[in-house]
């Protein structure tokens, strides 16, 4: 176990919160250490969105793909529900006032 010195008693350095997660994308996914933590914490991040945030950066990438808002707000709706952490359903309008205010 590892340890560090803070003084006089030996107090163990606390594990990565995701250590197994790290080991098991090392091993089936042929990531180095380092890069198996950045993966993962691509992720965490990507899923720490609060629903208000995902709604409107999706509707900029949407939209600068050309989609009309109708298409927008359907997909938006439909992406939500599929989401790893599910967001309360929201109507139509209540995506255009998380978009628009």
């Amino acid at each position: 176990m590892d340890t560090s010195r803070l003084g006089s008693p030996t107090v163990p350095v606390s594990p990565h919160p995701h250590e197994d997660l790290l080991a098991h994308l090392a091993r089936t996914a042929a990531l180095a250490p380092g890069e198996a933590a950045r993966v993962v914490a691509e992720v965490l991040a990507y899923f720490s969105e609060t629903t208000e945030e995902y709604v409107r950066r999706r509707h900029g990438e949407l939209q600068a793909r050309g989609l009309t808002n109708d298409r927008i707000f359907a997909r938006l709706g439909a992406e939500l529900a599929a989401r790893r952490v599910a967001a309360p359903e929201l109507s139509v309008r209540q995506l255009r006032r998380l978009v628009y205010g």
